[in-house]
């Protein structure tokens, strides 16, 4: 089951598997499946945590 967070006042979910955010709970839910089923992170799936999100650079 995914954690709710709060952050900068903004609700997030939680991947209790890896620990990566998420805007919607949906894809938080695919997250801790993929995490779970495989041991591993999916980088389609994470590539939409917040944690990314940030990483990205503004275009030029």
């Amino acid at each position: 089951m995914v954690k709710i967070a709060i952050q900068e006042d903004k609700k997030l979910y939680q991947c209790e598997a890896c620990g990566f955010h998420y805007v919607e709970k949906e894809q938080a839910e695919k997250c801790e499946v993929w995490c779970k089923e495989h041991n591993s992170c999916n980088i389609e799936i994470t590539a939409q945590a917040e944690e990314n999100k940030e990483l990205e650079q503004p275009e030029k």
